[in-house]
């Protein structure tokens, strides 16, 4: 992940988010607001994808609940805009929303660590938990374990319950099947 460089950014919040809205980056780049520090990610490598698919997968196929799993939908939390790997939410729940759609109502976010994954364990699952997402799935590929965040208050969740890659972690109504991690290691 590229950070701005601080001489870069507006001090005000407006300003901050007027210029990020107008960002143009490179062609398969992510650019996402987190914590008022615009932050771009380079396009993914394929163990990335690989996790991703691994878990889309799984989703579709044991979930007990009909659902849409978006890619690299624009989420606005209340800690920043951001982009996670994967967000599960009820059929239809972006049918009318734009580029950038408010976090309410989603079901379940997912995050695959990559260049900075610093990011992904503390400020986005804490913007997450801000925004009521009810489960935050971390598959921290650094670590080699999958931990689910659960019930959020305030700004991070009060549960959560963390794997080794290789061991089965269950996954709550709506979804309540067993996430299959073994593929990951």
């Amino acid at each position: 992940m590229v950070a701005m460089p601080a001489i870069e950014r507006p001090t005000d919040q407006d300003g901050i988010i007027q210029a990020f809205l107008e960002l143009d980056t490179p062609p398969g780049f992510k650019a996402e607001l987190i914590e008022g520090e615009i932050v771009v990610t380079p396009p993914p490598d394929g163990s990335h994808e690989t996790a991703f698919s691994l878990i889309n997968r799984q989703f579709m196929r044991k979930a007990e609940i009909e659902f849409d799993l978006s890619g690299n939908k624009g989420l606005i939390t209340p800690k920043g805009r951001f982009i996670p790997d994967g967000t599960v939410s009820r059929v239809g729940h972006f049918e009318n929303s734009g580029s950038w759609a408010p976090a309410a109502g989603v079901l379940l976010v997912f995050e695959i660590t990559s260049t900075n994954p610093g990011k992904d364990r503390g400020p986005k699952r804490n913007g997450y938990a801000a925004a009521g997402v009810p489960c935050y799935l971390l598959v921290d590929r650094g670590e080699g374990k999958v931990t689910l965040f659960t019930d959020p208050e305030g700004e991070d969740y009060t549960a959560h319950v963390q794997v080794d890659f290789g061991k089965p972690i269950d996954l709550p109504a709506p979804f309540s099947f067993t996430l299959d991690t073994a593929p990951l290691k």
